[in-house]
């Protein structure tokens, strides 16, 4: 039952995630009249990458509802550690298939803006996770956390 509830929590939460960072990408093209936009060639590109983006976005809200019990909202989170799917390559997968949907998003639309609010959003939610979300997390599940932080990167995959 409380996978259930999770799942329709996150069926409010991620569209609305998306829809909020969709409205406000598209509010930063005004500037791409004083900046220049992308040529014609980066639709295909946009495209792909916003369904890679999208995948890998999906598949961490559904690890966080079955594994975690819980939902990607910060403010309604998983209450199991999870530590498998993509999560067993980066620690914030979910934030990185944001990205890269972000970014498809903006190559798609030929805005460099967008391309820019992208970097900047990274940069803003690496803060977020240096400082809020990871020291949360160490309160939340202690040691294992603790070990999980040890043996997996934050944001680009170990090599073999």
């Amino acid at each position: 039952m409380k996978i259930l509830f999770s799942f329709l929590r996150s069926l409010i939460y991620v569209p609305a995630f998306i829809l909020f960072f969709g409205w406000i990408a598209l509010r930063v093209r005004i500037y791409d009249q004083d900046i220049g936009l992308l040529s014609e060639w980066t639709k295909l590109p946009g495209i792909i990458l916003m369904i890679v983006g999208g995948i890998l976005v999906l598949i961490c809200v559904g690890v966080f509802i079955i594994r975690g019990k819980g939902t990607p909202a910060v403010f309604d989170p998983p209450t199991e550690f999870v530590a498998i799917g993509p999560y067993k390559f980066v620690r914030n997968p979910m934030y990185i298939g944001g990205h890269i949907l972000l970014l498809g998003f903006g190559l798609y639309h030929h805005s460099i803006s967008i391309l820019i609010l992208s970097v900047v959003l990274m940069f803003l939610f690496h803060l977020f996770v240096v400082f809020v979300e990871e020291p949360g997390l160490e309160q939340r599940f202690g040691e294992s956390y603790m070990e999980y932080k040890n043996s997996v990167n934050r944001w680009i995959a170990k090599g073999k």
